[in-house]
C-alpha cells in the first residue's frame, strides 16, 4: 500500500500540494451554484425562466471570465489572477446571499461567473509551471479526484445547511473560497515564465494566435462534441428517467455512482495507462463513455441506468488526466494562460449548449434516438482523436524542443575553445604598390 501511494502520489512538487489543499477545500464548499435554480424557485419563488436567465448570466460570465483569465494570467501572472479572481468571488458570493431583487442576482451572477470561472486558466496554467512533464498524468488525476471528493462532501453538507437556511449556503462558499484564496495569497509563488522568453514571440502574441493553431483547434472541436455527450448525465438523463417512473432521490443516488468510482479508482488510474499511446487512451476512453451514454437507450430501471453510469464513468476517468496533460503539452509556456483559457471556454460552451439540443432531440425524436446519436458521436470522435493524434504528438515534440532551446543557458564566455574550433583568421590580400 505505501509503494503504491508512493507512486500514486509522491515526488510532486511542494507547490502543487497547495494547490491542491485550495482545490479540495473550496470544492468542499462549492454549492451555491448548483443549488441556486432551487433556492430562486423555491426560497426566493421566482419563476423557472427568471431561474433560468440567472443561471444563464452565471454561464455568459463564466464564458468572459475564462477568456478574461486566460489574458490576465499570461500579461499580469498567474498569482495575482488567482488572488483577484479568488477574493472577488468570495465577495461576490456573500454579496449574492443578500440580494433578493431580480436585477441584483441577475447581475450579481453575471459577475460571479467572471470571476468563478477566471480563475481556472491560471490555476491550470501553474500546476502545468509546477509540474514536470512526466508527473503531468498524476497530478491531473490527483487533482481530478479532490475535485470528486469535495463535491461529494459538498452534496451532504448542502442538504444539511438547505435545512437550517439557504443563505448558510452563501456563507459557507464565500468562506471556503476565502481560505483558498488565503492559501494562494501566502503560500504559491509565481510561475510565470521570465519575460525574456516572452519577448523572442515575434509580433506580440494573443489569443488570435491560440484561435489559428490549427492542430489545438482540432483537438478542441473534438472536445467540445465528447462534452455535449458527457454533460447529458446533467439535463436529459433526469428527465427519461423520471419518465420511466423513477424518482428524482432514484436519480440521486445512480448519478451518484459516478462520484464514488472517480473517488475509489482515479488515483489507479494513472498507472493503468502509463506507457500506452495516448491517442489510443483518448479513442478508448470516448468510445466507453459513448457506448455508456448510449446503452441509456434500452434502459428501464435504475439498475440499468446504474450500469450505464459505471460505464461512462469508465471513460470519464481515463479521458479526464490524458486530456488535462495533452492540452498542457500543446500550450506554449508564454501563451499557457490564453490556450488554458479557450481550453475552458470549450467546456462552457459545450456545457451550456448540451442541454439545449439534448432538450430539442429528446422531444421531438425521443430519447433513443438521443442516446443512440451520443453513442454514434462518441464513435465519430474516438475516431477523430486516432486521426488527429500524431499531428498531435509531433506538435507535443516540436514545443518541448523549443522550450528546451529557451532553457538551455548558453556556453560560458570564459570556456576554452579546442584548437579544432578555432576558426583561423581570414587573410586579406595587400594591393602592390604601383
Amino acid at each position: 500500500m505505501r509503494g503504491w501511494l508512493r507512486e500514486a502520489a509522491g515526488g510532486l512538487p511542494r507547490q502543487f500540494w497547495f494547490l491542491w489543499t485550495g482545490t479540495l477545500i473550496n470544492r468542499l464548499g462549492a454549492f451555491v451554484v448548483i443549488y441556486l435554480a432551487i433556492y430562486l424557485t423555491q426560497d426566493l419563488h421566482f419563476s423557472q425562466s427568471q431561474a433560468g436567465l440567472v443561471l444563464g448570466a452565471y454561464g455568459v460570465g463564466g464564458a468572459i471570465g475564462t477568456m478574461t483569465g486566460g489574458v490576465l494570467t499570461d500579461r499580469w501572472g498567474r498569482r495575482p489572477t488567482m488572488l483577484i479572481a479568488q477574493f472577488g468571488t468570495a465577495a461576490l458570493m456573500l454579496s449574492l446571499g443578500f440580494a433578493g431583487h431580480f436585477w441584483q442576482l441577475l447581475v450579481g451572477a453575471w459577475l460571479l461567473g467572471v470571476f468563478a470561472e477566471g480563475v481556472r486558466p491560471a490555476f491550470q496554467a501553474m500546476m502545468v509551471d509546477v509540474v514536470p512533464d512526466r508527473d503531468r498524468i498524476r497530478a491531473f488525476s490527483l487533482n481530478y479526484w479532490a475535485i470528486n471528493l469535495g463535491f461529494a462532501g459538498a452534496a451532504i453538507l448542502a442538504g444539511m445547511l438547505a435545512k437550517v437556511d439557504y443563505l448558510l449556503l452563501f456563507v459557507v462558499d464565500a468562506g471556503t473560497t476565502l481560505i483558498t484564496a488565503l492559501i494562494s495569497l501566502v503560500f504559491i509563488a509565481e510561475t510565470r515564465p521570465v519575460r525574456a522568453a516572452v519577448r523572442r514571440v515575434r509580433g506580440g502574441p494573443g489569443l488570435g494566435t491560440v484561435f489559428r493553431d490549427r492542430v489545438f483547434v482540432s483537438f478542441l472541436a473534438l472536445n467540445f462534441v465528447i462534452v455535449l455527450v458527457i454533460m447529458q448525465h446533467m439535463s436529459t438523463l433526469p428527465i427519461a428517467m423520471t419518465a420511466d417512473g423513477l424518482s428524482p432521490a432514484t436519480f440521486g443516488w445512480v448519478i451518484a455512482v459516478n462520484g464514488l468510482m472517480i473517488v475509489a479508482g482515479q488515483l489507479f488510474v494513472p498507472k493503468l495507462i502509463d506507457g500506452h499511446n495516448r491517442s489510443r487512451v483518448l479513442a478508448l476512453a470516448i468510445l466507453i463513455m459513448g457506448v455508456g451514454f448510449g446503452l441509456n437507450a434500452f434502459a428501464g430501471s435504475a439498475a440499468f441506468y446504474a450500469v450505464t453510469v459505471v460505464i461512462w464513468t469508465l471513460g470519464e476517468m481515463l479521458q479526464s488526466p490524458s486530456n488535462s496533460a495533452l492540452v498542457a503539452e500543446l500550450s506554449p509556456s508564454q501563451l499557457r494562460g490564453r490556450y488554458q483559457g479557450v481550453n475552458s471556454l470549450s467546456w462552457s460552451a459545450g456545457s451550456a449548449l448540451a442541454p439545449v439540443i439534448g432538450g430539442f432531440v429528446q422531444q421531438h425524436a425521443g430519447s433513443a434516438v438521443l442516446w443512440l446519436s451520443c453513442a454514434a458521436l462518441g464513435v465519430l470522435v474516438a475516431i477523430g482523436q486516432l486521426v488527429s493524434g500524431p499531428a498531435r504528438e509531433r506538435r507535443a515534440a516540436e514545443l518541448r524542443l523549443s522550450e528546451r532551446a529557451l532553457t538551455t543557458p548558453a556556453p560560458a564566455a570564459t570556456e576554452t575553445p579546442h584548437e579544432e574550433d578555432i576558426t583561423p583568421p581570414r587573410q586579406v590580400p595587400v594591393p602592390a604598390e604601383n
